[in-house]
């Protein structure tokens, strides 16, 4: 089974940056996919970035070119470098890996990392 360890969340000022850490913990897993949403209060949960194994990136128009998504397959981790943070970034988000061991697919999700950016 695959667990997740986020890090990197906090408290930022706008225009601040702030890294995202998320590390997959399971041997013989293949990630095929690792990203990140974010919730809101009162909002649903949305895609702010992905990357498969090959390392094409998918981001939300909100944080295109300020959002950079990377991964280390060597320690199965993801980050989210955050740029230019603004006070609408505020959420908790989330990691989530869909990986595979064999012919059996999982999707896994992180406890979620507070983001708040205030003045």
């Amino acid at each position: 089974q695959v667990r997740l360890l986020e890090s990197g969340g906090g408290l930022v000022q706008p225009g601040g940056s702030l890294r995202l850490s998320c590390a997959a913990s399971a041997s013989d897993f293949v990630m095929n996919r690792m990203g990140w949403y974010r919730q809101a209060p009162g909002k649903q949960r949305e895609l702010v970035a992905q990357i498969t194994y090959g390392g094409t990136t998918n981001y939300a128009d909100s944080v295109k070119g300020r959002f950079t998504i990377s991964r280390d397959d060597a320690k199965n981790t993801v980050y989210l470098q955050m740029n230019s943070l603004k006070p609408e970034d505020t959420a908790a988000y989330y990691c989530n890996v869909q990986s595979s061991w064999g012919d059996v697919s999982y999707d896994t999700w992180g406890q979620g990392t507070q983001v708040t950016v205030s003045s």
